[in-house]
């Protein structure tokens, strides 16, 4: 049975299409593209005009794709994340998408995001008995999930995500390198904002970080680029990324400019500038839970979804 799965993310679009079974899926499409609904309006509450256009132009294309692959409307699911929970317009944006594309979105809470990521990390195959501080950095809020491969133990959303600490803490295009102004200014703020993460990692005592999917799938491809001079196997889903392989990257990423950055193998232009304060805040959460073994998920929310039979239930 083919069924699709379009995640609606702050900066980037998802579309992710499979022929699932009873007890597996098998993938027949899978993509991203830049939508940038966040831009210019994400931390006043509001999705523009501009972001509108851009949020048409790529699900109309996702539209034609779901229509060649003959994926009928019921068995498609459309998931609208920070950037839309947050918006003022909302309900007319959301109008707006049905009425041009056919596509109806269906906006979850923060708390449904968390749960549906660690599904997706868990379907991965990255987590084992030991707990683990999952984390997914999206464009308008930040998942983290306590949790092993049985259960969930604390999970909370965060409304910290790259686009929002890009426009409030890298001011301009976000050409020059990150300040080391910029860099104090942040961790003061995700120690003020994370303090309810602080206070369950004291109590859960974490022994792994595993990344889901965005940024830390970025950092494995530069990874990979530096010592192997290729990109990793596509069917690999889990990566053991090497502490210090994550803080020759970061040094990287800090020190460089726009165009630097963009020349860096395994960087790509999705991901070029809000990785610069995703890696900080991968370092800030490192060493404020003591955590020194960093582990990455090829899949995230969508693959959460597909696991957990929203579809079907949504039928």
């Amino acid at each position: 049975m083919k069924q699709a799965i379009i995640d609606l993310g702050t900066n980037t679009f998802h579309l992710f299409i499979a022929d699932k079974s009873d007890t597996d899926h098998q993938t027949l499409f899978r993509e991203s593209r830049p939508a940038k609904i966040g831009m210019a309006g994400i931390n006043q509450g509001i999705i523009t005009d501009e972001a509108i256009g851009r949020a048409l132009d790529v699900l109309s294309y996702f539209r034609e794709v779901l229509d060649q692959y003959g994926v009928a409307p019921e068995q498609v699911v459309a998931i609208g994340t920070s950037a839309i929970r947050v918006a003022r317009n909302q309900a007319e944006f959301i109008a707006r998408i049905r009425q041009e594309t056919g596509i109806q979105i269906r906006v979850i809470s923060g708390e449904q995001e968390a749960d549906y990521i660690y599904h997706g990390v868990r379907a991965a195959g990255a987590l084992d008995d030991r707990i683990a501080l999952v984390i997914d950095i999206g464009g308008g809020s930040v998942e983290f999930i306590l949790g092993n491969q049985q259960r969930i133990f604390w999970k909370q959303s965060f409304e910290i995500g790259g686009q929002r600490l890009r426009e409030r803490f890298m001011p301009g295009d976000g050409s020059e390198p990150i300040s080391a102004g910029s860099i104090r200014r942040l961790n003061d703020f995700f120690q003020e904002k994370l303090l309810p993460l602080a206070n369950a990692v004291h109590q859960y005592q974490p022994a792994v970080l595993v990344g889901s999917s965005g940024s830390f799938d970025t950092l494995v491809d530069m990874w990979y680029k530096q010592e192997r001079g290729y990109l990793p196997p596509p069917n690999y889903t889990a990566f053991d990324l090497p502490l210090a392989e994550f803080y020759r990257s970061y040094e990287l990423l800090i020190s460089r400019n726009h165009a630097e950055r963009m020349a860096l193998p395994g960087m790509i232009e999705l991901r070029v500038d809000m990785i610069v304060v995703a890696v900080c805040l991968i370092d800030y959460v490192l060493k404020a839970c003591g955590i020194s073994q960093i582990r990455t998920s090829t899949y995230s929310l969508k693959e959460g979804v597909m696991a957990l039979g929203v579809i079907e239930d949504q039928r």
